[in-house]
């Protein structure tokens, strides 16, 4: 794939955990556990008697369907917190989508406090409600430019100011999370390449070239 720019010079920084006082108070009775590239984290269906915190590296959650097909429910960087669930099992499993490490607490501990974790709790629940308000829009409302336009806006939005962005999942997690096939995600993502919005200064790494185009993609529906 050609690039538009030539990138390659630009060091990757990684993204650091987001500062949370409060969050940082709940996860200090935590325990830090590793997982490999595509370990799975927590099964679906099972009980959801813990907490997760990313500290580094990345998730994914995803259901599978009665016909095999498999559902990304969202992803989950470093410094997020997943694994809340509204009832008593988790709807979704959870893998690590490259070597990540986990901070894991009871959800007893949280559910049963007060104060400044009990906010926490309402906080991190009322998130995951937005996400899931917003994928539910992009899948109905947006084309398949405009799902994988959102999709690398967002992730540029979590990363803050870096120069070149991560992006920690391939094209089959991106495709499961669209709704798209592969060479759909493909497809759009050297369109936006060649339409110099972005540009990837590798596999795993882009730069946004022209953020008011790509913003004003991710913001349209029908």
């Amino acid at each position: 794939m050609a690039l538009a720019h030539d990138y390659t010079d630009v060091p990757y920084l990684p993204v650091p955990p987001k500062t949370d006082d409060t969050a940082a108070g709940l996860f200090r009775l935590s325990v830090s556990m590793t997982f490999a590239k595509d370990e799975e984290i927590y099964g679906q269906d099972e009980d959801a008697d813990l907490i997760y915190r990313v500290l580094d590296g990345a998730v994914r959650t995803t259901r599978v369907m009665a016909d095999g097909r498999r559902q990304i429910g969202d992803f989950y960087l470093a410094g997020d917190i997943f694994g809340l669930e509204a009832g008593p099992t988790h709807r979704f499993a959870a893998e690590a989508v490259r070597d990540s490490v986990i901070l894991v607490v009871k959800a007893s501990t949280l559910r049963s406090s007060g104060g400044d974790l009990g906010r926490l709790g309402w906080e991190a629940t009322r998130r995951e409600l937005e996400r899931a308000q917003e994928h539910v829009i992009m899948l109905g409302r947006k084309t398949a430019c405009e799902r994988v336009a959102s999709f690398l806006k967002d992730l540029s939005d979590k990363s803050g100011d870096l120069r070149v962005v991560d992006l920690p999942m391939g094209r089959q997690d991106i495709a499961d999370y669209l709704g798209l096939t592969i060479e759909t995600v493909s497809r759009m993502l050297s369109q936006l390449q060649s339409s110099r919005i972005v540009s990837f200064c590798a596999t795993r790494q882009f730069r946004i070239v022209n953020p008011g185009g790509l913003a004003r993609l991710a913001n349209q529906t029908h």
